[in-house]
């Protein structure tokens, strides 16, 4: 089985003086998340579509899909977690006490304020996990990137070799959950996001092509880039 896990969990606080996390606030009309729902409603290879919310903006969540998708028994609201793994280990384990998981259970985790992800990204992350076991959707670096010690350069790597994350990022579910479990707490406290727990195991994570409108908003100005990009699918 394959399952979507937006990952709602996140308050905004980059995004300045706002009342509401970031994924609630709206464009064109509709919040961004349910934007990003809509790009996985039509895909019929999703069992359920898990939205991960703060614990407090759960009933909110709840409505705001009612309002805007209609009832849709493809959709389910649970609480995230105090971190972003933390919050896919909440989707795994409500995966696993209602349906079971098997070495083939696949979870498309996205970020919930991603909502222009294509249909051509999700499938090849659903592909991709399926038959290597983890993906990442990346695009390629155009600019240099440059390390430092927060004074000087200490290195500069190879930009040819370098990308930027995007998501989804999409797992088999047991191989995630698994090797998660086996990281020590200072291992844990160094993750960034869910594909280096594989990473920092030796397992392979292959890279899926994302798009330079795959933006994640995150700022006010983000929220600018994407209310132009609406206006130019409308």
């Amino acid at each position: 089985m394959i399952f979507a896990v937006i990952l709602a969990g996140g308050t905004g606080s980059r995004m300045g003086s706002t009342d509401m996390p970031k994924q609630f606030l709206e464009i064109k009309g509709k919040p961004i998340l349910n934007h990003t729902v809509e790009k996985f409603l039509p895909n019929p290879k999703f069992e359920k579509i898990i939205v991960l919310s703060p614990k407090s903006w759960i009933g909110h969540t709840r409505e705001i899909i009612r309002k805007f998708t209609g009832k849709n028994d493809r959709i389910a609201v649970i609480e995230g977690g105090s971190t972003r793994n933390e919050t896919i280990m909440n989707a795994i384990r409500y995966i696993d006490r209602e349906y079971g998981l098997d070495d083939d259970t696949v979870i498309v985790t996205h970020d919930s304020v991603r909502p222009f992800v294509t249909h051509r990204i999700i499938e090849e992350n659903i592909k991709t996990a399926l038959n290597c076991g983890a993906c990442d959707t990346v695009i390629p670096a155009t600019d240099t990137i440059v390390e430092g010690d927060g004074t000087a350069i200490t290195n500069i790597p190879d930009r040819r070799k370098m990308y930027q994350g995007q998501t989804p990022q999409s797992f088999k579910a047991k191989l995630l959950r698994d090797t998660y479990e086996s990281l020590s707490d200072e291992e844990k406290d160094i993750l960034t996001d869910a594909a280096k727990i594989l990473v920092m195991k030796g397992k392979e994570v292959r890279l899926v092509q994302g798009e330079t409108f795959n933006i994640k908003i995150t700022y006010p100005y983000d929220l600018k880039i994407a209310r132009s990009l609406l206006d130019t699918d409308s």
